[in-house]
């Protein structure tokens, strides 16, 4: 069974995205298209990183706009059946309600509060309390307003998940496993640690797409996550 990972493919261009795609697919549930990527190629990514192998696909547009605008956006990337679409949550109920609705087959997640931003970040821009209080506020706010998914740094996803309960997916960027580096995030934990805090669903990019063989450090990294839930009484 592949594991609960979404490889982030930040790649230069199409062909090494849907390279690394063909090679973790046979490891991990879901593929994350980001920003990048989408906005230099469009729509056509979206088949040529799900290839043959029916792979979950996570578009990461992270959509923050006027409600209408976002349901237009929404409804126009839903015709390309995502497993899963980011808004913001600080885009307020409205907006994460109207994305919710224009794409009913597609789970929206309301991304938080970015990984990269530290306590400081926030208290400059005006927002009240340590990541984690803004965490916990935008999560309730977003699944009030219909979200089944909210991303989430790894160190709240336990305070999260007491939150939401167990029905909402929580997905965490900031996976690093031991010894990596920990590059632009400022809130980071192991894949053991993720998963063991009540995440469903764990983002990792440069520890298994710098890999010198992709697939074979999807697999490494699936393999712990296995062996540590096994330990715990869980499967994954």
């Amino acid at each position: 069974m592949p594991a609960p990972i979404a490889v982030a493919l930040d790649a230069p261009d199409l062909e090494t995205a849907a390279r690394w795609a063909s090679l973790v697919t046979p490891h991990v549930s879901t593929v994350k298209i980001g920003l990048e990527l989408y906005l230099r190629y469009g729509p056509d990514v979206v088949a040529s990183v799900r290839g043959a192998s029916g792979v979950q696909v996570f578009l990461d547009l992270k959509l923050h706009d006027i409600p209408n605008t976002v349901a237009g956006a929404a409804r126009s990337v839903a015709r390309l059946k995502p497993a899963i679409l980011t808004v913001h949550a600080a885009g307020g109920p409205a907006m994460v309600r109207a994305a919710v609705e224009a794409a009913p087959a597609t789970r929206i997640a309301a991304v938080t509060v970015l990984t990269s931003l530290t306590a400081a970040d926030l208290d400059r821009a005006g927002i009240a309390g340590p990541p984690g209080d803004a965490v916990r506020r935008l999560a309730l706010l977003a699944v009030e307003a219909g979200a089944r998914a909210l991303v989430c740094s790894p160190q709240e996803v336990a305070a999260v998940r007491s939150e939401v309960g167990p029905d909402v997916t929580l997905i965490t960027p900031g996976v690093r496993p031991a010894g990596a580096d920990t590059q632009d995030q400022a809130r980071v934990a192991t894949p053991e640690r993720a998963l063991a805090d009540g995440a469903d669903l764990l983002v990792i990019g440069r520890p298994i797409t710098g890999a010198a063989d992709p697939g074979a450090a999807a697999a490494g990294i699936a393999a712990t996550l296995r062996k540590a839930a096994a330990a715990a009484g869980r499967s994954v």
